[in-house]
């Protein structure tokens, strides 16, 4: 791999992240009339944007793709029929703190409530993360879960995002799920490398490479504009290490409801080597209906790519629904 100049301090760029709905619009050269509504929303859920997703914008535009994800807005106050806090059943999938087990073969530890952007349409925005383990004794209960089941072959590391944990924190989650004699694979799900790429550096690289267990990165990118610059060189590092990276996205009304958004998405992946994997119709999470799409339209959608993209290159529908056993494909 290429890389040729020692990593940034990631750390220092995510202390540096707008958490001020004044300072994202001033920035952006947008109307203080969005304001009030932004800091109203925000009390929901607080706004979280690193600059270098904010510099991926484009200025004077209220209806950007990417501002649209991040951006607090009044519809959030909105109650809308089916969607709820738990959108999918993290709670009944509980099997021990930190630990949730839905599907056969594979489990998930929710390692953190910490983000490094705020999605509005996040389906753990309400999470309980105050009940999870907060020091490394308190994994224990799940740790002694995943050895005693034998079942288990993957572990998932989630949040919150996993690589918001501290090189140590990290490692020594890593090491102890090393330990696990079953286990194979080790999938870390973030959102860093899109929106905080300097979080992929030589250390992080060398640890997951290092690793018994195979590892396998799965990012979140919605819209092809998050895929350039430096997001792109984070993620062509990723691939030119070997470790195998995919991408899921989640298909949302007004940012990457159209074909130009999502073929010109999985353009920009397959020529990095980033593997689209999933594309999600929305979790009815409360507070982010105003950015669902109907499956009709969704397949419309699907259809075309069929038309436009090698099949490699097409990500498959899925809802995940509470209590179901797998994803759910919608054709």
């Amino acid at each position: 791999m290429s890389v040729t100049s020692p990593p940034s301090d990631w750390h220092r760029s995510l202390a540096a992240a707008i958490r001020d709905p004044h300072v994202l619009l001033k920035s952006l050269g947008l109307s203080a009339d969005l304001l009030p509504a932004a800091r109203d929303a925000g009390e929901l859920f607080p706004l979280m944007v690193p600059t270098s997703f904010r510099d991926r914008m484009e200025s004077g535009n209220p209806n950007d793709p990417l501002l649209r994800q991040v951006l607090p807005i009044v519809e959030e106050h909105a109650e809308s029929p089916g969607f709820v806090v738990d959108a999918v059943g993290d709670s009944a999938s509980k099997r021990a703190p930190g630990l949730l087990h839905k599907y056969h073969g594979r489990a998930l530890l929710v390692t953190t409530g910490s983000c490094a952007v705020h999605c509005r349409y996040c389906f753990r925005r309400s999470y309980p993360y105050h009940e999870e383990p907060r020091t490394l004794d308190d994994w224990a209960p799940a740790f002694d879960v995943l050895h005693e089941d034998t079942s288990i072959r993957e572990i998932i590391l989630s949040g919150g995002d996993p690589l918001m944990l501290t090189e140590v924190r990290l490692d020594d989650l890593l090491t102890r799920c090393e330990a696990v004699p079953h286990l194979s694979r080790v999938r870390i799900h973030s959102r860093l490398p899109i929106v905080l790429p300097d979080r992929v550096n030589q250390e992080l690289i060398d640890r997951l490479r290092a690793s018994r267990l195979t590892p396998i990165m799965v990012v979140h990118a919605n819209h092809p504009h998050e895929i350039v610059d430096d997001c792109a060189e984070s993620l062509r590092e990723l691939v030119e290490s070997g470790i195998t990276t995919l991408n899921q996205a989640v298909l949302l009304k007004g940012v990457n409801d159209s074909v130009d958004a999502l073929a010109g998405l999985s353009e920009r992946l397959v020529d990095l080597g980033v593997i689209p994997y999933y594309l999600h119709q929305l979790d009815r999470v409360r507070g982010a209906a105003h950015f669902e799409v109907s499956d009709e339209r969704a397949l419309e959608l699907m259809a075309e790519l069929r038309r436009l993209l090698p099949g490699y290159a097409v990500p498959q529908l899925v809802r995940e629904i509470s209590g179901e056993l797998h994803k759910v494909p919608l054709v």
